[in-house]
This record gives C-alpha cells, structure tokens and sequence, in this order.
C-alpha cells in the first residue's frame, strides 16, 4: 500500500461527513444525556446549573460520577479530583492523536482537545490511519453533532425531572450503574481484565463495609491499578486479544 497521503476532506461537505459519522454516536450516547440532566436535578441542580455542567465539563461517565458524589454531598475538592480521574484517558488520547492535529493552529487544537471524547478519538485515528491528513472542518463536523445533542437532550431530561416529584420512584437511578457495566464490559477483551474486575470489586465492598461512601469508589479504583502493575500483561497473558495490543 502507498504512503503517499492522502488529500483531507475540505469545504463543508467535510463538515457533513464528520456529522453523519457521529449519528450513532448522538443515537446512543442521547438517553444518558437525558438521564444525567433528571438525576442532576433530582440531586438539587436546577435546569441551569444541570445544563452548564454538560456544556463545561463534556464528559459522561466522568458527569455522572461528579452528579453522584454531589448528592452524597461530597468536598468539592473530591468531586473534582473524582472527574480528572475519570477523565485521565482523555490525557492518554490527546498526546496520542496530537501528532495528527500537530498542522492546526494553537486555538484549534484547544478547542479539539475540549470537545474529544473515545468514539471522536476513534475516527480521528481511523481518518489519519487511512493516509489523510485530519480536516478541521471535518472534526469539528463528527465533534459539534454530538456536543450539540448531548447538551440539548441533558436540558430536556432536567426540565422534564423537574415535572416529576421523585425521580427516583422511576428507578432511573439503575440504570446508572447499568451504564458503568456497559463502560466496563467494553474493555473485556484487554489483557487482566477480569482478574482487575474482581479486586477492584472485592476491594470497592470491604471499603464501602468499612470506611464508607464514596470512598469505596477510589479505594476500589487504586486495588485495580496496584494489581494491573503487579501483573503486567506480558506476564500474564490472562485475556490477551492480539488485535487490542498496543
């Protein structure tokens, strides 16, 4: 195969491509959207404040951890803490997609760095491993579809929460950890997976039994990273799937 580049996308059909590869994206990611704004608000934000903090932090599983330690009436110090370490990936997919956005001008790498979630991640690297340079036009097509949905659909889930008295007779608040389990089960095929499962899940029960919420949550976190160091995978090769290596 060539290593000549390929030509990037340009003008706003560019644009259009990024959006429609996001569809799915908007499809799936858009009824948690709608449920982190009605949990916000049954945890005491307004329509308001549930809105800004998807505006401002952008980041689903790390929005749901901060909305839960918020009704457990946390420090802030650890809620902010709890969100950097939810979100750290996101410094691991910057400085892996950074070569790609290296052309762009300081303010368009910010403002691409804001808006990168995984699946944004995932096309970038699937359009620069085809040979094409990444467009900004065309990332900010695939980027802008989904902050644009997540964030009006996490205001219609806060306005519709505050119609109902108690979100929480919905049983809503199940499908919270129904998403974690999805977050989860997605890295299944990674080296250690299951053993890092299991201590992580012993380790989060003994501390919830005896230090308490959430610290449960970190201590559990901390037990899996301490084992993923221990057994590195290229002792192990427990659940090893050649085609997630790096």
């Amino acid at each position: 195969m060539s290593t000549e580049a390929i030509p990037a996308r340009s003008g706003s059909s560019a644009f259009w491509q990024g959006a429609r590869l996001s569809i799915p994206v908007v499809v799936a990611s858009g009824p948690f959207a709608a449920l982190f704004g009605a949990i916000a608000v049954d945890n005491g934000f307004s329509v308001f404040e549930a809105f800004l903090m998807s505006a401002s932090v952008f980041g689903g599983a790390s929005q749901m951890v901060g909305i839960e330690l918020f009704g457990h009436h946390v420090a802030p110090w650890l809620i902010v803490l709890s969100i950097f370490a939810v979100n750290f990936r996101h410094v691991l997919y910057s400085a892996a997609i950074g070569r790609s956005l290296s052309h762009w001008s300081a303010p368009k790498q910010a403002i691409a760095y804001f808006l990168l979630t995984d699946p944004q991640y995932a096309f970038a690297e699937s359009e620069a491993q085809s040979g094409r340079k990444v467009s900004f036009v065309w990332y900010m097509g695939a980027a802008l579809t989904v902050y644009f949905f997540w964030n009006v659909l996490t205001l219609a889930g806060a306005i519709a929460g505050t119609f109902i008295p108690d979100t929480s007779a919905l049983g809503i608040d199940f499908l919270l950890p129904i998403y974690f389990l999805g977050l989860v089960m997605d890295f299944r095929k990674r080296p250690l997976w299951l053993p890092i499962v299991i201590v992580s899940g012993i380790a989060s029960i003994i501390a919830y039994k005896t230090v308490g919420s959430p610290w449960h949550v970190s201590l559990g976190a901390l037990a899996g990273v301490a084992l993923a160091v221990i057994l590195p995978p290229s002792r192990s090769g427990i659940g090893v799937d050649p085609e997630h290596m790096p």
